[in-house]
């Protein structure tokens, strides 16, 4: 024990440093300001040790996604799929249409060819995944329940990439975004620590981002009502009428009495101010977006706000095809079914494009990075929000280190009175697990909440067992008459094995808390994980090796204050 006393202790002191510079420093070279004052200490350690939605304050969020809905859709684009395969082939349909999320029927006019439509169309459906039946000249087709809860599932997934992508673009810190209760019930919980607008975050992540480029019909004309547009489109189904949201302009001068056009910055009520004959079938899509962000109006940075985006490289080349041969032509920029601004294109476009509205600084922004992120796969609803304050969050703080620090001075005037001197052996041990537990958090980049509290409290507790442990082994082997030396050797070698026991039996238990909890019991089993993996170094060999050096001082030690 005597010998390696020197080499233990540097490896104490190396890991105590290192423990230390991450939790005052981090992952980054020191500056001279991070110590120029306690605040900028204090400062430093919050960055490092991240608190939870508990104890920061922020949004807690239960989701619903609407998973039949995104089913519905496919139904709907799979009935007009299959009106145009059997059209192509000749086969006649008097009606195409869905009748539930899993569910469409095909109507066909010559009822003697039905066989050879199920056929086909089930060729391209794919007769793993969908089921046909016949009466009359109606075809009922019907998605196989395996393959519905499979496109389910993928919805959630769908769903949660794209808040996530959503969330990112805010800057949250270590928000928590994971499935919430069975999988049937298709919910999703967001947990957004120190979010100071909650309402506007909410309202970013159920925004619609369906953008279309659709060719104006004929000579650019609008329409003052619905009626009277319906009317325009007739029988033609290549077409359809829908609302225009762009706003007035009128004819101003400038300084030098020139002629511009000034637009109207006083927002439009949500009702449209005409309606436009728009192609059905778009040119561009969201999904050709590579990129959008929101642009001032003005040079000057002042005034209305509009979204400029940019296609991917085989969307702008067929963009630049199709503006280049309709030079002179309108083009409606449709988002979520209304149309915002219809140019008339001047020249060939090829990669860049803009949206103007009613937009400011905050829904400009907002909107690019919906457009960014994608369309979500169906609709989201909340059904529960529960916001935690930053002051409810500073008390939870306060309470959680009083109740830490009152258990662990009463652990600590227990072992002084009760072990004597070793038990300033343990207490010193007890600080540097906790000082290792911190580390190991800021290391990882893990979470401290209120329920992390609770496991440095246990933390605390299985600490001071393992000394407990330690030293009345001690105390049996100095009764049963050996020499100090060889009772403190005697007395780790046989506590080691139960310390190793009821540790590992309790990770074992934090690890499967980890993996299957959720938020809070998550952050109990880290805080719980780290604490006790820092109590195994510290109560066998931080604490053997204070032992070692008191005993070095001596040649031949008769006593030990224990």
């Amino acid at each position: 024990m005597r010998e390696n006393v020197l080499q233990r202790a540097l490896v104490i002191l190396a890991v105590t440093l290192a423990s230390l510079y991450v939790i005052l420093i981090g992952w980054r070279a020191p500056r001279l300001e991070d110590f120029k004052s306690f605040d900028q200490i204090k400062k430093n350690v919050a960055t490092n040790i991240k608190l939870g939605l508990d104890l920061k304050g922020g949004s807690h969020l239960v989701m619903q996604v609407m998973v039949d809905e995104a089913l519905k859709k496919m139904c709907d684009d799979n009935a007009e799929k299959a009106k145009a395969i059997l059209e192509n082939i000749g086969i006649s349909v008097k009606e195409a249409r869905s009748l539930s999320a899993t569910q469409l029927a095909i109507t066909i006019n010559d009822a003697g060819r039905i066989a050879e439509a199920r056929d086909k169309v089930l060729e391209d459906f794919g007769k793993s995944e969908w089921n046909a039946t016949v009466s009359g000249d109606t075809l009922t087709f019907t998605l196989s329940e395996r393959v519905a809860q499979e496109y389910r599932r993928r919805a959630v997934e769908q769903a949660m990439l794209i808040i996530e992508n959503r969330i990112n673009a805010f800057g949250v810190a270590e928000p928590t975004l994971q499935r919430y209760g069975p999988e049937q019930n298709h919910q999703i919980l967001l947990q957004l620590p120190g979010v100071d607008d909650p309402e506007r975050v909410k309202k970013t992540l159920v925004l619609e981002s369906n953008l279309e480029l659709r060719p104006v019909d004929g000579t650019y004309r609008t329409y003052a009502t619905l009626e009277e547009a319906k009317a325009a489109v007739g029988v033609r189904t290549d077409v359809e009428a829908l609302p225009l949201d762009e706003r007035d302009e009128d004819e101003a001068t400038d300084e030098d009495g020139n002629p511009v056009t000034r637009r109207n910055r006083q927002p439009k009520p949500d009702t449209p101010t005409a309606y436009m004959v728009v192609s059905k079938t778009p040119v561009v899509v969201g999904r050709d977006l590579r990129d959008a962000f929101a642009a001032s109006g003005t040079v000057d940075g002042d005034g209305d706000y509009r979204i400029i985006f940019k296609l991917k490289d085989e969307a702008a080349k067929k963009f630049g095809e199709w503006t280049g041969k309709n030079i002179g032509k309108g083009l409606a920029i449709v988002l979520n079914g209304r149309i915002k601004s219809a140019p008339t294109i001047r020249g060939q476009i090829r990669e860049t494009g803009e949206i103007t509205g009613n937009f400011t600084k905050a829904s400009a922004e907002d909107l690019a990075l919906v457009l960014r992120s994608g369309a979500l796969p169906a609709r989201i609803v909340y059904l529960e929000e529960r916001t935690v304050g930053p002051s409810l969050g500073a008390d939870s703080i306060r309470q959680g280190v009083a109740a830490s620090i009152a258990g662990l001075v009463f652990i600590l005037v227990f072992m002084v009175v009760y072990y004597r001197l070793s038990g300033v052996n343990a207490i010193i041990s007890l600080i540097l697990n906790l000082v290792m537990l911190l580390a190991a958090m800021a290391m990882f980049g893990a979470v401290l909440t209120l329920p992390g509290i609770a496991g440095v409290i246990l933390t605390i507790g299985m600490a001071v067992d393992s000394n407990v442990l330690i030293f009345e082994r001690i105390r049996e082997e100095l009764r049963a008459g050996k020499a100090v030396i060889n009772a403190v050797e005697l007395g780790f070698d046989k506590a080691f094995i139960t310390i190793l026991d009821t540790h590992v039996t309790t990770v074992v238990s934090s690890l499967i808390l980890f993996v299957f909890g959720t938020g809070p019991i998550r952050g109990f089993a880290v805080t719980l994980l780290a604490g006790l993996l820092a109590n195994i170094f510290t109560a066998t060999f931080v604490s053997k090796t204070m032992f070692g050096y008191v005993l070095s001082r001596s040649e031949r030690p008769t006593a030990l204050s224990i």
